[in-house]
């Protein structure tokens, strides 16, 4: 007799994304990254992390009108890793099966969506992560921040199939998402990116790397707290590597199969 399908079977019977912004204060550029996201095709669920009054306004005159976009609201700033588990489980729930996650400040090309949709296609079981291509916007201070973490990662999954675990735009299967978000809540807020990308590898799901521009511009607004934030990915990395070591036989096999296959 069959066996009763898995997520990642569910997953490659339909294609169905979303996609999922998480914003806080980004009033100026919200309306260029969600028309950007719709002119490809995509539903948008904007999720709001408790944004002030005017951006409250810009986001209603939005979506007024818009099938194709929908609007969250949470009651407090809660962080943007809560903001995504909250649009990740509305997705889930609205049907979707796969959800591009995007920053709101216009940060990410847009241009480079149907690849990332057409990466997800082709390989409807895997996370596609963007891997970025800065230019001279880039603060130095951030970009050599990123590489210790990178090296973190590598150690935390055993291998080097995450280029970059922060950038944040990047697409989700959504089945192994949520049944990951059920296991153990996620981060709330920075470290959110990381972890998540991390937990996903452990649970068996494959990485595809996308390579994306990113910009820094010169009057965004980061809400990256640089001490605070620091602390807290430092936590992050070593409750990550506390949890690689009971999974090192797993992730080792895991890596012989492939070299083998």
């Amino acid at each position: 007799m069959a066996g009763r399908p898995g997520p990642r079977d569910d997953a490659a019977r339909s294609f169905a994304p979303c996609a999922v912004v998480p914003i806080y204060n980004h009033g100026r550029t919200i309306a260029a990254t969600a028309n950007a996201l719709a002119a490809h095709g995509l539903p948008v669920l904007i999720v709001d992390d408790g944004s002030n009054g005017e951006t409250r306004d810009i986001l209603d005159a939005l979506v007024t009108g818009r099938d194709e976009l929908r609007l969250i609201r949470l009651p407090r700033n809660a962080g943007k890793g809560a903001a995504l588990t909250a649009g990740f489980l509305a997705a889930h729930d609205a049907g979707y099966s796969h959800v591009l996650q995007i920053d709101a400040d216009g940060q990410h090309d847009t241009t480079d969506v149907p690849r990332f949709l057409a990466e997800a296609r082709t390989r409807p079981e895997a996370m596609i992560c963007g891997r970025p291509v800065y230019d001279d916007s880039v603060p130095r201070a951030r970009l050599y921040g990123r590489y210790l973490t990178h090296a973190c990662v590598w150690v935390e999954t055993l291998s080097f199939d995450i280029q970059d675990s922060m950038c944040g735009y990047r697409l989700y299967p959504l089945a192994d998402t949520c049944a990951e978000i059920a296991r153990k809540p996620l981060p709330a807020r920075m470290d959110f990116d990381t972890e998540i990308a991390v937990r996903l590898y452990w649970r068996g799901v494959p990485v595809r790397n996308v390579p994306t521009r990113v910009i820094y511009p010169e009057d965004g607004l980061s809400h990256f707290r640089m001490w605070h934030d620091n602390v807290r990915i430092s936590a992050m990395h070593t409750r990550l590597l506390l949890g690689m070591l009971p999974r090192m036989p797993r992730l080792l096999l895991r890596k012989f199969n492939r070299r083998n296959a």
